[in-house]
Formats: structure tokens, sequence, C-alpha cells
């Protein structure tokens, strides 16, 4: 068990026990004084096992000076006996295996034997309390001491005051002239010098009279320093500073040899073509920048302003193609089909043409008109998967711009589209000026993807921001929060993409030309898989043309069986999977060519996931096909309808919004005022309790165009005849029996058709919009066109009697046709 000592600390009224056996840590050029903390880098092996052993016990050291700093592993002899007793505080272990000691120097200690020099040096010591007269002469020599110390601190560039109010908070002359020596930047003779005097009067008088020479050495050089400065003139002194500032900066490597960063500044601002509002911003704040200390706070926050300012295209255009040829064979290439958008491409390409051919327009119309073609703004709405993002790759190489694109889905924050303010730590601009900035010319054509996806809540509403981006009228002087000066934003194109337009702000799609795209048939699906789809995941899976063979059959398995959509996305997904399968036929030397057969995709891809709806045929009375528009595009929905006893009263499921529920209601009502003419016998209506209920219960469904549908599931289900299982049909029906037009006509067909239903029950008013469908969709369809509901009755149910004597529907007097309309006895007029 080890022997300790007390070392006895009167300030702090309590002894420390530490034993008489310590082991030494040799220091290089460094002496550690009493009541001082000091960090130490240890990296001798047998230094650092004595740190190691030190912090597994006691965490006592003893801290002595080595007496030549040259020699790598000092032997007792080499080391002064007189040290300091330090206790570890913290250690922290380095990449380099060295380790980073904090130790806090406790009292003296001097060495009576050394004990040992493996694996580290030990010795014997006794305490060397230091010796002290309290007295006038020792507050005098501490006084002396105190105030020599602090003229030093005004005297020493980059002192703090800290460093003064500490020293005047120092008790007692032993703290003092342990912490003035610590802190003096004294060599290492003198330091250890300073620790051997056992005298706290003899160390007072040494500091003073090294602190009296330093105050000596600093006042003289501050009146050189002075005395040069007066003598030099204003330019001499601008040059000297310029000249430093350059020595820094290459040592640091900011900026280029022999350039200032403020002249780097105005180089970029002359080379920018900033606005004059810019410009005037720019050297406002590149004064400020010049006139501040590089460690201010507000430095960095100024040189990144300028730098967005200086590196943004303020003058950079691209020179637009306008050869509509090239146009139209760019668009092709890319994408199939689409012409709607294509025509659109060209006739803004045409008018940019003609305007650049005839100059600039001197009326105020044509200027107006001139503007108008500046600053088309479109939107490309339709299902996902039909190629909305990809077109606007394909415009800005058709038109020979760059493109950059910005996706608004989720957004929430109005500081996302006009910046933060500079006021804000960690202000940026908006990504529309950020976007340009990637872009690098101030007419690129920018894409706003999923637009009808922009959200809001407290921090604002990024969709009202947008009004000044996408108005060719205001977008001219855009201007940031975070830049804080107009930015020209009318020569950019913006093209929007959205899948659905009801989600959009009115305010918002007001300011954009809507370009709707619909689904694809199953033959442009063949098409783009062919020329498209499928080259492109050969080349993705490292395979050659000449490697897989796909055959329309098969292409056509995977579009009826494998995928349902209105686009392609899952389509070339499906392609994919198959080549990825013959990749693992070529590479495991099992075949050179791969033939995908529709067995094969049975056989990869597993089971169908989807089968034609007319295969599901309708056996029993009360369902109906019906056509709706989803956010996917087109598809197609069963109206399903059952009864039971009970009074009369109709339940709604499904998920149905107020006005499928109105739709149901009227469609109810409709069947029950035509109970007679379908021989139904009213009773049934008060006896029977009608459910009607519309699967996929989880998705909400709302709108007036399934009115048509539930009419003919309702009639089916009391007249007990099936609807045909090949019949989809869309439409608003009144109380009258009369069926209104409704929109989506063209997705609502294509999805029939993908379906495989061939007959579609459309209203009379919809027959233009048939026009819009692809002529294999015409040729291979048969279409319905109705006024009123009893006009589908024969195309839609099953054959059987339905008129009071038995005739031919065609050939029944309808209900509107008579002179009295027949009325229900529960419907009157008071």
């Amino acid at each position: 068990m080890p022997e300790y000592i007390n070392i006895s600390d009167k300030d702090h009224k309590h002894e420390t026990r530490l034993p008489e056996e310590l082991p030494i840590l040799p220091l290089r050029n460094t002496v550690v004084f009493p009541y001082s903390v000091v960090p130490l880098v240890v990296g001798v092996p047998r230094s650092v096992k004595l740190v190691e052993d030190a912090m597994n016990g006691d965490r006592y050291i003893g801290l002595a000076a080595m007496k030549d700093s040259k020699v790598e592993q000092p032997q007792p002899g080499q080391i002064h006996e007189m040290g300091t007793v330090g206790r570890i505080v913290h250690t922290m272990r380095s990449e380099d295996d060295t380790i980073q000691v904090v130790v806090h120097g406790l009292k003296r200690f001097k060495i009576e034997h050394w004990l040992d020099s493996s694996p580290y040096l030990k010795a014997r010591v006794v305490p060397a309390p230091e010796e002290m007269d309290l007295g006038l002469e020792t507050d005098a020599l501490e006084r002396s001491l105190r105030d020599l110390a602090q003229e030093i601190i005004s005297l020493t560039p980059g002192m703090s005051q800290e460093a003064a109010n500490v020293l005047a908070q120092l008790k007692g002359p032993e703290k003092l002239v342990y912490a003035v020596a610590a802190n003096s930047g004294l060599p290492t003779e003198k330091a250890q010098e300073i620790l051997n005097i056992d005298s706290v009067n003899e160390k007072l008088e040494t500091l003073i009279e090294h602190l009296t020479h330093e105050k000596q050495v600093l006042s003289l050089g501050k009146k050189i320093k002075s005395k040069a400065q007066e003598n030099m003139s204003q330019s001499q002194k601008e040059y000297y500073l310029r000249e430093q500032l350059k020595a820094i900066q290459k040592e640091l490597g900011e900026g280029e040899a022999g350039e200032s960063a403020a002249d780097e500044y105005r180089k970029k601002m002359e080379e920018a073509g900033m606005s004059e509002e810019a410009r005037k911003e720019a050297e406002r704040e590149l004064a400020r920048l010049e006139n501040m200390s590089p460690q201010s706070p507000e430095y960095s926050v100024i040189k990144n302003y300028l730098d967005w300012l200086v590196e943004l295209p303020w003058g950079t255009l691209t020179e637009d193609v306008l050869d509509i040829d090239h146009a139209r064979t760019v668009l092709d290439e890319d994408h199939y089909d689409l012409e709607d958008v294509k025509d659109r491409i060209v006739e803004y390409l045409a008018v940019r043409k003609l305007i650049a051919e005839r100059g600039t327009p001197e009326h105020d119309t044509e200027k107006e008109l001139q503007e108008e073609g500046k600053g088309a703004i479109l939107c490309l709405a339709g299902p996902p998967g039909v190629g909305k993002t990809s077109l606007g790759r394909s415009i800005a190489r058709a038109m020979g711009r760059n493109f950059t694109r910005m996706s608004l889905g989720g957004m929430r924050d109005e500081s996302e589209i006009r910046g933060h303010r500079r006021t804000y730590i960690g202000a940026m601009p908006g990504r529309v000026i950020q976007a340009i900035k990637r872009a690098k010319t101030r007419n690129p054509v920018f894409m706003l993807d999923e637009v009808d996806k922009v959200g809001m809540d407290w921090r604002g509403d990024p969709s009202s921001a947008l009004l000044e981006v996408l108005d060719p009228a205001q977008n001219h002087a855009f201007r940031d929060h975070y830049l804080d000066v107009d930015f020209d934003l009318s020569d950019v194109m913006f093209i929007t993409t959205a899948n659905q337009l009801e989600t959009i702000p009115p305010a918002l799609r007001d300011r954009m030309e809507i370009i709707q795209l619909d689904g694809y048939t199953e033959h442009e699906k063949l098409h783009i898989a062919r020329n498209y789809l499928l080259p492109r995941q050969i080349r993705h899976n490292g395979l050659r043309d000449s490697e897989v063979d796909f055959s329309d059959e098969t292409l056509l398995k995977v579009i009826r069986n494998y995928t349902r959509e209105a686009g392609v996305r899952n389509l070339e997904r499906e392609i994919g999977s198959l080549c990825r399968k013959a990749v693992v036929r070529i590479a495991g030397g099992d075949e050179t060519t791969v033939q995908v057969t529709p067995d094969r995709v049975r056989e990869w891809l597993k089971k169908e996931k989807y089968e034609p709806e007319s295969k599901e045929a309708i056996e029993i009375p009360g369902i109906a096909t019906g056509l709706a528009v989803t956010h996917v595009g087109g598809d197609i929905l069963f109206v399903e309808a059952t009864c039971s006893n009970g009074k009369g009263n109709l339940t709604l499921t499904g998920q149905l919004g107020d006005v499928m529920r109105e739709s149901a209601q009227i469609a109810h009502s409709y069947v029950e005022f035509m109970a007679t003419y379908m021989n139904i016998d009213p009773e049934l209506f008060e006896k029977r309790d009608v459910h009607v209920h519309v699967p996929a219960g989880a998705i909400p469904k709302d709108g007036p165009s399934a009115g048509l549908a539930m009419v003919m599931a309702l009639t089916s289900l009391f007249s007990s005849r099936p609807v045909r299982s090949d019949v989809g049909m869309t439409g608003e029906v009144t109380l009258r029996g009369r069926v209104l037009p409704v929109g989506g006509i063209k997705m609502k067909v294509l999805a029939a058709h993908r379906a495989g239903l061939n007959t579609v029950i459309l209203p009379k008013r919809n027959e233009p919009d048939l026009d819009e469908l692809p002529d294999e969709i015409r040729d291979n369809m048969r279409f319905v066109l109705v006024e009123h509901i009893e006009e589908a009755f024969e195309v839609a149910l099953e054959t059987g009697d339905t008129t009071p004597s038995g005739e031919d529907l065609s050939k029944a007097a309808k209900p509107w046709q008579r002179n009295v309309p027949p009325q229900p006895p529960h419907i009157g007029l008071n």
C-alpha cells in the first residue's frame, strides 16, 4: 500500500493527500506551475503507458521539465528535480495514437531519489512549499506585479479585456505569481528558475524584472509603429495594407495571387451584366464588405449574397432553334402521339420565328402579341405515366434551350418560392432563383412538376407565390426576398404538370394554358413498348438487340394481363423485369438468344395481375358497369344493387360524395316513377329496402356521371333482367329521365377499351368528344348516344319483355311522347 504526503492549500482550507511515490512525466520546452490547467500532447510510448496507468489509478503524476529538449527518452539525471504535482483531468486519444491530456497543477515537489526507469520513470518525492513573508514588502511587490501585468495586457495586440478581469480577481501573492508566470510566455529556463525559487517575494521580484523588460520592448514597438504610420501617406498606407491582405489571402489559398476579393467581385460584376438596380445593391454591399473584418459574423453573410448576385445569369440567353421541322423531328423521336402538345410547341416556335424575321413591332398591339408569345405557360394535365415530365426535356431539346426542373409536390412553405429574407440566419434564395442559377441562362425551359400537389399551412401558401412567377404581366420583375432586387423571368418558358386540375387554385389555373394528356390505347402502348420502352430496357440491362426477342403477342399479354394504367410506367417496369430474366439465361450460358414468348411471360412474371372485365360475366340482376375518371386516368366501376324486406329505405355505401349520393336518390326515384312502364310492381318500392354499393369502398368517389349506371342497376334489380356485361355507360340523369353530358369522355372510353368492353352508352350531347378518339377505338367499339334513359334500356339490358303490352321498346310509346306524362301516386302538386 503506497504512503501519502499531505499538501496543504490554505486558500481552500483543505488538505490533499498525494502519494510519496509518483510517476514522473518529462516535459519538453514546458514548465507546469501550480494552480494552472495545461493541455499536453503525449506521444512517446512509455509516457503513453504512464498516462494510461495513471488514469486507471489515482490520476496523480509528477510533471518535471527536461534539461535538454533534444533528448527523446530522458534519464533521471537529464530532468530537473523541482516539478509540480499534477492531476489528470481529461484525456482523449487521437487518430495518430497520441494522447491529448489536460492536467491541473497542484503543488511543487522535489525529487528525493529515483526509484525506477521502466516501464516509465518513477521517483520518491517530498513537498516543496513556498516561503512566504506576509508584510508591507510582499503587498508592495504584489501590487507592482499586478499593475505591471495590466499594462502589458493593454500593450499586447489581440489580448482581450477578460484577461485583465481574471487577473484582478486573483487573491494572494502565490496564485498571482504562478498565474502571471504561466501566461507571460517565459523561456523554459526562466520559467524553471521561477519554479525553483522557494521565496514568494523573490519570485515576485524576478517576475517584475522580466515584465519590466517586456513592457519596455512593447512600448518601444508601439512607438516605432506609431511613428511609421504618421510618416506614411494615405496612398502608401493603402498600398501597404493591400499588399498585406494579398499575402494573407495567398497563404490561406483565398482568391488569385495579386488580386483582392473586392477586385474579384468588381470583375465579376462587370461580366455578369446585372440590371442597374442589382448593380447598385451589389456595390453598396461590396463597400460594406471592404470596411468589415473577415472575423465579423456578417462578413460571410454579405459574401454569400454577393456570390449569388454575380453568379445569376442576368444577361445570358441561349438562342432559340426556330427550325420547325427540326422541332417536329425531335418531339417525334422522344414521344409517340401527344399531337396536341407537339402542335402547341410548333405554334410557339412559329410565332417566335415570325417575330424574329419581321423585327420588333412598333405598335402597342403587336408588342402585346410579342409578350404573349414569350410568356407561354403550358400545363400538361393527365394521369401518371403518360410522359408529362419527359416532355419538358424534349421541348428544351427541340428549342435548343437549357432545361431545369423543380418539384412542387408536398411544398407548404411560401419561402421555398420567394426565398428567405436576409435577416434570418441561414437565409437562401427561393428555389425558382436557385433553378435559374443551375440552368445558367435566363431563358431555360422551366418545368414545375406536380403543381396540383402544393399544400398550405401556417408558413404560407406557395400556390399564391406562384401567381407572380407564372404571370407574364408580372414576372418580368420577379422579386425574391433574399435578393431583394428585380429579376426578369419573362423569357423563361414555364411548363407545369398536374394529375388533377380540380386541386389547382382557380387564380393559378387561369394563368396556364391547359393541355390535357389522356391515357394510351392498347395499340399506342404496343407501339410505345416496341419503339421506346423495349430498346431502353435492353440498353439499361446490358443486352444487345440480337440477344432478346419480344413478339407483339408477348407485349400484348404484358399490356393486357400485367398492367392496367393510363400511362406506360408499369409497362416499362414489367418489360425491364423480363429483360433481367433474359440476362440470367444468357449470363448462365443456357441460351445465346432469348425468345420471350407469352408462355415465358406467365412463367417469369407469375400469375396474371389483371383479367379483361368482359370475362367477368354479369349473370345476376342488379349490377351495371359504369365509367369514371380518376387521378390515374379513366377506369371502370361496378354499381351493385340489392334489396330486402323492409319499408322502402335506400342505403348507399362505397364512400360516395354528396353529388354521387344525390345521383343514387334520383335514380331510385326515377325507377320508381317508371315502374309501371317497365312492368315492375310499384308496391315493391314500399316493401323492399334497397342497398346500392359501389365497390372499392376504401376509395372516395363523387360526381354525377354514374347516374345512368345506377338507373340501370336498379332497373335490372326490380325487373330481374341482368345488364349486359360487355356494355359500359356514363351520363348524368335527371328526375324526368334526361341524360346530360359529362366530362372525361376520352379517358372513360379508353378505360372501357382496356377493360374489354365493346359497347359504350354516352349522352347525345357528348357526340363531339368522339372526334378525339383514336381511329382504332372508333372502328372497334360501338357507341350508343342517348338523350333519354329509356333509349339505353334496349341496349344495356338482356332481352326480355318490359313494356305493359309486350311490344318492342323502340315501338312503345315513350313517357315523354305521351300527351300526359304519367305521375306516380305519391308525386303531385299541392
